[in-house]
């Protein structure tokens, strides 16, 4: 079974979770100074985790699509990352994220968020 790194990315934080066999679970948020700083702790993770696979939130549909992925792809392009990359539509994660949570103060929403997108590929994977 392969070890995934699933990301949010926003403005001000990145959610990040990690999945091996069968369990997801949220990390950390990477805050986000700057793209290249945040980049550099992406990829910081993905060494540390050891991640084969990738799986990055996407917009699908709504006004900005197309400048949030954009942005999106624009921001992994500066991972140091030669593992397997897939996009995942990120729709009403945070929502779903914000139902599973009492504390969405310390940014652990973006994580759990990004746990939720994690979780919707790895659904995916297991039909």
């Amino acid at each position: 079974m392969s070890k995934i790194i699933a990301i949010d990315v926003g403005l001000k934080r990145i959610g990040v979770a990690f999945a091996y066999r069968d369990v997801a679970l949220p990390l950390s948020p990477v805050l986000r100074k700057n793209r290249n700083q945040a980049a550099r702790d992406i990829s910081n993770l993905l060494v540390e985790y050891d991640a084969e696979i990738l799986v990055v939130g996407v917009p699908l549909g709504g006004s900005s699509e197309d400048e949030m992925r954009r942005r999106i792809k624009h921001f992994i392009s500066l991972l140091n990352y030669g593992g397997k990359i897939v996009y995942e539509d990120e729709a009403f994660s945070s929502s779903q994220a914000s139902e599973m949570i009492a504390d969405k103060r310390d940014g652990h929403l973006d994580s759990v968020a990004a746990m939720v997108i994690l979780k919707r590929y790895m659904d995916k994977k297991a039909k």
